[in-house]
């Protein structure tokens, strides 16, 4: 079942949007919050005041009088807590009294900066101004226009390129950024560009300014959207192959057209509160504007979630209704998570607003990233990719992961007021603690990222080799070694990494490893001395690999047990016997093994024939079937010593039993014997040769036989009447 009843990354890059856009509203209102000091005049005149000789004796008496109440310090046992929790409280009650009051002012501070505006145009009207940035849009628009004309060729050479590999995948999708970002610079060029090249007041620049550079903004990102969504509204030349998230062309048109509008109406509002500010409108009143529009933003941002497109129960078909359980419960905790964002935000938490937005959003954009890179180097249905194309998958993907981690971390730092430069610097015990944080995540992602790509190289090796050559042959043979080896490989360098990656996080917090590796090392004798059974059957697999005793694909007994090799464990060893069932057999039980699929076997025959047969006309007939299974194509490779007489085994009480032999691949010989069984039948038959079968002959003497008859007789005759 999917969630939100998308696909994975459909449904994160939208949540991600979505999200990161709800955050970026406290930009401008953290922004603000620093702008709220006192005149400089009045600062110097509180400075003059201070440095007066009446009021520094006056302070000086006060200080030492006795009656002055001295300060209270804090008992040893009272909790801090309590008093972080009323500066909280207090803050917060603080905060909103100031909104509170700004409120029946917003109107007369609204109108007064409206007037500035009217006041600076000397004339001109608002409508008019209205009418100059539609026009400049409209300029930009056309010049756009225009660029799309002009590259009508480029369009359809981008159309024609191959997509079967994920190198010519990526290169589609290079081409394409740069031709919507050439739009976007004309578009640009055109509308902003037009509006700098002519002298303006200094206010109506500002104004005009964030609007145009608003419209940027939102083109960019639907430029971003139509890239990973590709939702072919009214281009018939976006054909889903573009899109690079795993969606049907409903949910990519769904999404692009509600994330475009949340978006538009997010720039919009920014350039609203920016255009505020430069009216000169007070904190508070901005505040208030901004956490208004900030209600419209998470109306839509419901919206999206309660009318997203999803997969109907029961049926398989994506549809708009109807309403089901998940899709209700869903929808309703995202409805909350998005509520307590924004009441996070007015109330002006803004550290755990960002903590929590993050902590939502990065798990959810680290599966976005990985599957647009799946799907972007993705292969043909009929193709595997190349340890080349592996390795760039891992790479983008890993690389990805770690611009987010990076990212976010940079972002709560910003937030939370924290130097990166002092915390490497200075040596206390939080910018320990900050600096051991780090290189504990920074040591996670290098030993992820060397897993997955020892993971990645091993896999590929293995696909290799089981495709590399047909069952039976002597390639296939050569790399069962490898087979046998690389997964137990794969998982002792998992071990491995998992191992030193924890113990080096552990020695960057500043834990002591040297007494955890001495008691790991005492548990391991305790579990050792405890479970020598245990430790018996894994150093015997070790001897056993090293002896190349079996490898995965060979047929093996040991004992009571035999079977095809299916796969090798620390401990144990699966044999799949031939009639089906699969016995799991620990290494210190297996004992001597008999492995009857190395390089070659023999296999003998023996065939009774009369005593007055041709023993050399039999030997020329066995010699000319053995010829022609050698020369059989199916048979042909598979035979190594063609079959032949070897002479008379012994001599029996009815035939002479003759013996015959091939060599054979392993495993192979049943198939060929069978075919020469029938014809050495038919062979026989052919050239009068008679096989020797065991006949029982009954004699004795005939006048004893009358005799036994007539008593016969004598019984079964009915007596006289």
């Amino acid at each position: 079942m999917t969630f939100l009843g998308l696909t994975g990354p459909v449904r994160a890059i939208c949540l991600l949007l979505v999200g990161l856009s709800l955050m970026s509203w406290a930009g401008p209102a953290r922004a603000q919050h620093s702008a709220s000091e006192a005149p400089p005049a009045q600062v110097q005149q509180l400075l003059k005041l201070l440095q007066d000789p009446t009021v520094k004796s006056w302070m000086d008496e006060q200080q030492k009088s006795p009656s002055s109440p001295a300060v209270r310090t804090p008992p040893e046992g009272e909790s801090v807590t309590s008093e972080i929790v009323a500066g909280r409280i207090a803050a917060l009650r603080t905060h909103l009294v100031l909104l509170a009051q700004a409120l029946p002012y917003l109107p007369a501070e609204l109108r007064d900066g409206i007037g500035r505006l009217i006041a600076e145009l000397q004339g001109r009207s608002v409508y008019g101004i209205l009418i100059l940035i539609a026009g400049f849009l409209v300029l930009g628009a056309g010049l756009e226009w225009l660029f799309w004309m002009a590259t009508a060729g480029f369009r359809r050479r981008i159309l024609r390129l191959p997509q079967h590999t994920p190198m010519e995948r990526l290169r589609m999708i290079g081409m394409r950024l740069a031709f919507s970002l050439s739009e976007v610079v004309i578009f640009a060029l055109g509308s902003v560009g037009a509006f700098l090249a002519l002298e303006w007041p200094p206010l109506l620049k500002q104004v005009v300014m964030a609007y145009l550079i608003a419209g940027v903004m939102l083109r960019l990102t639907l430029v971003g959207l139509r890239l990973f969504l590709a939702p072919r509204l009214d281009d018939p030349e976006e054909i889903a192959s573009f899109r690079l998230l795993p969606a049907t062309t409903e949910e990519a048109r769904f999404w692009y057209r509600g994330l475009g509008a949340f978006v538009g109406w997010f720039v919009i509002g920014w350039a609203t509160v920016d255009v505020l500010r430069a009216l000169g409108l007070s904190v508070e009143a901005r505040r208030l504007m901004a956490y208004g529009l900030g209600i419209g933003l998470l109306l839509i941002a419901i919206g999206i979630v309660w009318m997203r497109p999803r997969i109907h129960a029961g049926t398989g078909n994506r549809e708009q209704s109807p309403r089901h359980l998940s899709h209700t419960v869903a929808a309703s905790l995202l409805s909350v998570l998005f509520v307590l964002l924004w009441v996070l935000w007015v109330a002006g938490f803004t550290r755990l607003f960002w903590l929590g937005a993050v902590a939502t959003l990065l798990p959810l954009a680290i599966r976005v990233g990985e599957k647009a890179s799946r799907h972007a180097l993705r292969t043909a249905a009929d193709s595997t990719p190349s340890d080349s194309q592996s390795l760039i998958a891992i790479y983008l993907d890993r690389g990805i992961r770690v611009a987010l981690i990076a990212g976010a971390a940079l972002l709560l730092a910003h937030v939370w007021d924290i130097d990166l430069i002092e915390v490497t610097s200075r040596d206390t015990i939080l910018n320990r603690l900050l600096r051991g944080m780090l290189s504990s995540v920074v040591i996670l992602l290098v030993a992820d990222l060397l897993w997955q790509i020892a993971k990645t190289v091993i896999d590929r090796r293995l696909a290799e080799v089981a495709a590399m050559a047909s069952p039976g042959s002597a390639e296939a043979l050569r790399q069962a070694r490898l087979r046998t080896l690389l997964p137990i490989f794969r998982s002792v360098i998992f071990a491995v990494l998992a191992v030193v990656a924890v113990l080096m996080a552990l020695a960057a917090l500043g834990v002591e490893i040297g007494p955890l590796i001495a008691g790991a090392g005492i548990v391991g004798v305790a579990v050792g001395f405890g479970s020598q059974t245990l430790v018996k059957d894994v150093i015997s697999g070790i001897f056993y690999l090293l002896d190349d005793a079996f490898r995965v694909g060979e047929y093996i007994q040991s004992g009571s047990y035999k079977g095809t090799v299916e796969s090798l464990g620390f401990r144990s060893v699966k044999l799949r016997h031939h009639r089906g069932p699969i016995f799991t057999v620990p290494y210190g039980q297996l004992g001597a093994v008999q492995n009857m699929s190395r390089d070659w076997v023999i296999d003998k025959m023996a065939i009774n024939v009369t005593y007055d047969t041709d023993l050399a006309k039999v030997k020329q007939v066995i010699k000319k079937i053995g010829k022609e299974l050698a020369e059989d194509p199916e048979f042909a490779p598979k035979i190594i010593e063609p079959l032949k007489m070897q002479g008379v085994e012994e001599f029996g009480d009815f035939a002479i039993q003759i013996r015959l032999k091939m060599m054979t691949r392993p495993g192979e010989q049943f198939a060929i014997r069978r075919r020469a069984n029938a014809l050495i039948k038919k062979a026989f038959e052919e050239n009068g040769i008679e096989f020797a079968l065991p006949t029982v002959q009954v004699a004795g003497r005939e006048d004893a036989g009358l005799a036994a008859a007539q008593e016969g007789l004598k019984i079964l005759k009915p007596p006289p009447a």
